[in-house]
């Protein structure tokens, strides 16, 4: 009994001293870490694992860290390279020193509340830091830059520099700079000394200068963003088709040329083509008069009828394409209607039963209205208050809200399709999730969202409270929704694999051109921007999608995009902002360009192609390519690129991508 009793005082003894020496680790490098962060909250020293090696890495990012960091005890880590402290809440400044750590080599304190300047002791040495990333802080000023020559990376966007750093033009080995919002004004001319740079981007500043004089050379950037500053220059027609319009909102008076980068200097004054400025005013300037030569009249006259008797030629095939469209559209319309029609519409309504009344969809969930009297639910019709309609009328025209009827059953609720008395066509969505609304909550918030117009948005019809049942009657679009009309399905038929996400019925024929014209998919582009611009910036508060997805939109009979679901989906919009319907809107964009369904690889993968300047490897091999179609396609994926950038702080607004979209056009410059 004692030997046991010993063994057992031994072995607690044993455990006391390694819990000891675990919390009192004499690694040197562990100590000098916890004092260096002693003033910080939330840091936990249990992060280092207390071993004899030295610490090489500080990998502490979005750790909720706040408070200010003593710098100096991080001066005796001798074997430090990488240090990552970005996406937390760190004050105070950054002492010169730490800038020449000879070991050091990567650097991202991104996403904090740092401040003051960034410089360096005199005779300090050269640093050997390659990557810097200063993003998103309170920086005011970056000093003799020339001692960080090794740099290749350098992002200091979103600070308060006001000026172009000094010694910038003495990093030879630079290649990804960002400078954007930084509020800096002056020349640019100590960039154009750069010449490795692959990655350029100084929008949102105040900075002048001649483009592209004093820019490095363009043919090895794959990446330009110059919007919104003051620039001067010449724009030739080759570096829009590379950068896109996008790359040159607002960024001065930049006037269009055809030449290509051969006239790399050339200023306006020496420009013999016509100016013109960039988004930056409203109206063109008057077209200079010039007096015309004897000898060109006769060819003017034969350009002049070679040229109406081709638009007479295209005319008439224009003509004839409509005409079978049209026709096309009249007999797909007759069918549809032919077969929407519920077979019991028009007979006598024979359940009079008292409630709960049970449904079961073709997936297996069921759901229950509990109504004594079916035709006691009124139906609330915006569009026609005249008309009077009860739950017993949204069951008639369901066929009881049977199988046959149900179109999808998606986040939400299932969907019926429904053909009410008056030849009124609508959807039927029944809001699973708003069970637990009361009656006076589930009214103003559809009387809310009545308020909603716009062309863009898919418009509520009317409601039903039928019981704990929420239901809400939709105009019934034809096309059905974006994600089939990408993906081709069958005609007709709906898949019963996937009910994950709202699939309405998709009558059109899979092999319609529609599909591969690139106008139609700008189009649609162009008219979700439209809608959910208006979400954003036309309410007194910006109203948040949350789950803008392709099977959300909807299209009518000439495919113009109707954005459904807005202002329902309450468990998810609590969390989400305008940045993440940004976000949203730029996958699928990717899609309606690529094809490709919008997954996280999806969008990987593109942004890796238009960050390496090859954005036409993603698009759609069926689009069919015309004249520019190419570069605007291209261009239209770099705004996907813009809104999928992983900062949400980085991403534009709405109404700034409806306008990159908007100046996306068949005919983006006219060359003389």
């Amino acid at each position: 009994m004692n030997l046991f009793s010993c063994l057992i005082k031994t072995l607690i003894l044993t455990t006391l001293f390694t819990l000891s020496q675990s919390r009192n680790c004499n690694n040197i490098d562990h100590i000098l870490i916890s004092k260096a962060f002693a003033s910080v909250s939330n840091f936990n020293s249990s992060w280092f694992h207390c071993s004899n090696s030295s610490i090489s890495e500080i990998n502490l990012p979005s750790r909720n860290l706040s408070g200010s960091i003593s710098w100096n005890y991080l001066k005796n880590l001798t074997h430090i390279h990488t240090i990552n402290l970005s996406n937390n809440s760190l004050k105070g400044y950054i002492p010169t020193w730490f800038w020449a750590t000879p070991t050091l080599t990567q650097v991202n304190l991104s996403n904090n509340k740092l401040g003051g300047t960034i410089g360096f002791e005199s005779g300090s040495g050269i640093s050997s830091i390659q990557i810097l990333n200063l993003s998103y802080n309170r920086f005011t000023n970056l000093a003799h830059l020339s001692n960080l020559s090794n740099l290749s990376f350098l992002d200091v966007s979103h600070n308060n520099l006001k000026v172009l750093p000094l010694g910038l033009n003495l990093l030879k080995k630079l290649q990804h700079l960002d400078l954007s919002s930084c509020n800096i004004s002056g020349q640019s001319k100590s960039i154009s000394d750069l010449h490795s740079l692959e990655y350029l981007d100084v929008s949102n500043n105040h900075m002048s200068g001649i483009f592209p004089k004093d820019f490095p050379p363009l043919v090895n950037i794959n990446f330009l963003n110059i919007s919104f500053n003051n620039f001067t220059g010449s724009l030739p027609y080759d570096q829009v088709q590379k950068f896109g319009n996008s790359s040159f909102i607002n960024a001065g008076m930049l006037f269009k040329s055809s030449n290509l980068t051969k006239n790399h200097t050339q200023t306006p004054k020496e420009s013999h083509t016509k100016p013109h400025q960039i988004v930056s005013t409203q109206s063109k300037p008057e077209p200079v008069k010039k007096h015309k030569k004897p000898g060109s009249v006769k060819r003017l006259h034969l350009i002049i009828i070679i040229s109406i008797a081709s638009l007479l030629v295209l005319l008439a095939i224009v003509v004839s394409i409509c005409c079978m469209v049209k026709r096309r559209r009249n007999k797909a319309r007759k069918n549809k209607w032919a077969i929407s029609k519920p077979v019991h519409q028009h007979q006598p309504f024979k359940i009079e039963k008292s409630g709960p009344f049970s449904f079961e969809t073709e997936s297996g969930s069921s759901w229950v209205v509990d109504v004594r009297e079916p035709s006691s639910a009124a139906v609330v019709m915006f569009e026609k208050p005249l008309m009077s309609f009860t739950f017993k009328d949204l069951m008639a025209a369901t066929s009881q809200f049977g199988r046959e009827s149900l179109l999808a059953e998606g986040r939400c609720g299932p969907v019926y399709r429904a053909v009410l008395p008056g030849e009124i066509h609508v959807a039927v969505k029944v809001l699973e999730n708003a069970r637990g609304m009361s009656h006076q909550d589930a009214v103003c918030m559809f009387e809310n969202l009545s308020k909603l117009k716009h062309p863009n948005l898919l418009p509520i019809s009317g409601y039903c409270i039928a019981g704990k049942e929420k239901l809400v009657l939709y105009e019934f679009m034809g096309n059905g929704d974006l994600h089939r009309w990408l993906q081709e399905l069958p005609t007709g038929k709906t898949d019963v694999e996937d009910w994950s996400t709202d699939t309405w019925d998709h009558p059109v024929d899979a092999s319609s051109p529609e599909k591969m014209e690139w106008r139609t998919r700008h189009n649609i582009a162009v008219g979700i921007a439209r809608g959910l611009a208006y979400l954003h910036h036309a309410q007194s508060v910006p109203i948040v999608h949350g789950h803008l997805v392709p099977s959300n939109i909807l299209l009518s009979d000439y495919l113009e995009p109707r954005i459904a679901d807005t202002g329902l989906s309450h468990d998810l919009a609590d969390s989400q902002t305008t940045h993440s319907d940004v976000y949203s809107f730029g996958v699928v964009l990717i899609e309606l360009l690529s094809g490709e369904t919008g997954s996280d690889e999806t969008v990987s993968k593109t942004r890796k192609f238009v960050r390496e300047g090859r954005g036409v490897d993603a698009l759609d091999s069926r689009l069919r390519l015309g004249d520019n179609s190419v570069s605007e396609m291209v261009e239209c994926l770099r705004v996907g690129y813009l809104c999928t950038a992983e900062t949400p702080g980085k991403r534009p607004t709405m109404q700034q991508v409806l306008g990159m979209l908007k100046d996306i056009h068949p005919v983006t410059m006219e060359l003389n």
